[in-house]
């Protein structure tokens, strides 16, 4: 555990431990939780698709490819326990692949129209 005050910058590093000096990390999803085992039903997007969801995210240069450093502002679920959960889903690429998804960055979803 780590604490840390509401609207406290939350500061994260995560990094990729291999030997391959060509593997670079993109952060596709993370999600916050009331709870270490429901990340579905009641849950917060930080990063969904690639895509800043929290108004708070940035993300921080690092020299280092293999490794990620993000933060946002610490957060209560109302009427919940003070703790909150984190699950972040990570992708792995060779660095300079173009076609990877590493460098396709934010991918918004086209809404569809709804018939009557």
């Amino acid at each position: 555990p780590y604490r840390v005050g509401i609207n406290q910058n939350l500061f994260l590093e995560a990094s990729l431990h291999s030997s391959d000096p060509s593997l670079e990390l993109f952060l596709d999803t993370c999600v916050a939780s009331p709870t270490r085992h429901n990340f579905t039903t009641k849950s917060y997007p930080i990063i969904k698709n690639g895509c800043a969801k929290d108004p708070t995210y940035a993300t921080y240069y690092s020299p280092l490819r293999h490794t990620l450093r993000f933060k946002f502002n610490a957060f209560q679920f109302i009427q919940s326990n003070p703790e909150v959960y984190l699950q972040c889903e990570l992708v792995v690429c060779r660095a300079y692949d173009y076609s990877s998804r590493c460098y396709q960055g934010c991918l918004q979803r086209s809404k569809r129209e709804a018939s009557s």
